[in-house]
């Protein structure tokens, strides 16, 4: 072997990886099969950490903004792709936005600087048998890899097609018309529902007819429905009372609020829209059943006319389209190892992350640990109140593996701070994430990586 770990793709979080190892003098295989002869329907060209949707990498504000907060804390750990984005930077208001082509030439230059690591234009079709390795392949791994991801984790572990319903942080719902219960009161107060008269779904049923959607790409348009990724607006074009007898379904919710003339059938609502917790702390709660190809900014008009959430704040919404990522919560450990193969380890969009900041950080923490691990060192994870010890800590265990989808980072996932006013509450956990930060890294210098 002519190095110490091999890492497979060459997008911003195996970059990341590369740059973390490379610069502690770790020898580095970085694979990338675009440039040795194959390419993937998103990319246009072979350079290293190629933006293929947007050139934005979001907010940069790092008081009251949680991507950030991100950026941040990446800057303190000398991340490539923060250093790479200051160099390809464009006028972008408050957020970040690069140059693609100078953002992509940066990234590859500065690694192509470090003479340990290798910049090889290969495809790999098979997880790494032996000796550490990092996967970093994307939302569109290749398919000969993708299978042999499958076969290590199992079938049910590897989704291809991402259908993600909208995302609400759960102290923007109005508690005062919604209600907490399980259909027919079974098990626990489990859900939280939102009920609607007759006059209001008929309206909601038709801005979803009406709504303006966004298209497949055209590597998406050949992918079929699954009926348990049906977006909903589908299911509405089915018949005006299809989503009464699916995700809406109001049999045995019995509202405790219904005691006025607003609800002409008594207690029971004539259709109700349920939301399921989404994460340990509680503070993030997803809409059941809400998949959707609605357009962003129609998706919020229209879900806040739903009872309980006319000033609901997402923390994701909803979507459909081809995708590759792991069930991360199941099939990876607390340092992204894969179980039963600890050998390899996991990085980028492929462990459930979403936006290119997010696969940056996972890619950065990934090459940390390997870090560590070539050393002979023991890791400590950055603090869950830190915007990258939140992120990590959602992967591997925090979100709910049944309803696990890719996520952005977002103030949801971090232990919350109750006894701050709402108002004062982004400032409250960005000075906390920045002063908790300090001490982790005032540690990781006594016992550097």
């Amino acid at each position: 072997m002519t190095y110490d770990i091999h890492i497979v793709g060459g997008g911003l979080a195996g970059s990341e990886a590369a740059w973390q190892l490379g610069k502690r003098g770790f020898r580095v295989r970085l694979s990338e099969m675009r440039g040795g002869g194959d390419t993937t329907p998103a990319h246009q060209g072979n350079g290293l950490a190629e933006l293929v949707c947007s050139n934005s990498f979001r907010s940069d504000d790092s008081e009251k903004n949680a991507v950030g907060l991100l950026h941040h804390e990446m800057r303190r750990l000398d991340s490539l792709v923060m250093r790479a984005g200051e160099e390809a930077r464009v006028p972008a208001g408050s957020a970040m936005a690069v140059d693609r082509d100078v953002f992509s030439a940066a990234v590859e230059r500065e690694l192509a600087a470090l003479p340990n690591v290798e910049i090889v234009r290969e495809r790999i079709d098979a997880l790494p048998g032996s000796g550490p390795a990092i996967v970093a392949t994307g939302p569109l791994t290749g398919a000969a890899l993708a299978g042999s991801i499958a076969g290590a984790t199992g079938q049910d572990s590897l989704a291809f097609f991402d259908a993600i319903a909208p995302i609400v942080h759960r102290d923007s719902i109005d508690m005062d018309t919604a209600w907490m219960a399980a259909r027919w009161d079974k098990g626990g107060k489990d859900y939280i529902n939102c009920p609607m008269t007759r006059d209001q779904y008929e309206a909601f049923v038709q801005g979803l007819l009406d709504g303006e959607k966004t298209e497949f790409r055209e590597w998406e348009t050949d992918t079929p429905y699954f009926d348990g990724c049906m977006p909903i607006e589908v299911m509405a074009e089915r018949g005006p009372e299809t989503l009464r007898f699916g995700p809406m379904k109001p049999v045995g919710l019995d509202n405790p609020h219904a005691a006025t003339p607003e609800y002409p059938n008594g207690r029971w609502p004539h259709a109700v829209v349920q939301l399921r917790q989404d994460n340990k702390l509680g503070t993030l709660w997803n809409m059941v059943g809400f998949q959707t190809k609605l357009k962003h900014a129609e998706q919020v008009r229209l879900f806040r006319t739903i009872p309980g959430l006319e000033n609901a704040e997402f923390a994701r919404l909803g979507g459909l389209h081809r995708n590759t990522f792991l069930n991360s919560p199941v099939v990876l450990d607390r340092q992204l190892r894969l179980k039963g193969k600890e050998h390899v380890r996991f990085a980028g969009q492929v462990t459930g992350c979403e936006g290119y900041v997010e696969s940056s950080a996972v890619g950065l923490m990934a090459g940390l640990m390997a870090a560590a691990e070539l050393a002979g060192e023991e890791w400590t994870a950055p603090p869950r109140t830190t915007a990258l010890g939140a992120l990590l800590a959602h992967i591997t265990g925090d979100a709910e593996a049944e309803t696990y989808q890719p996520m952005n980072v977002n103030f949801g996932l971090f232990p919350p701070l109750p006894e701050v006013k709402k108002k004062a509450r982004k400032e409250a956990y960005t000075e906390r994430a920045k002063a908790d930060l300090g001490e982790w890294l005032a540690l990781r210098e006594r016992v550097p990586a």
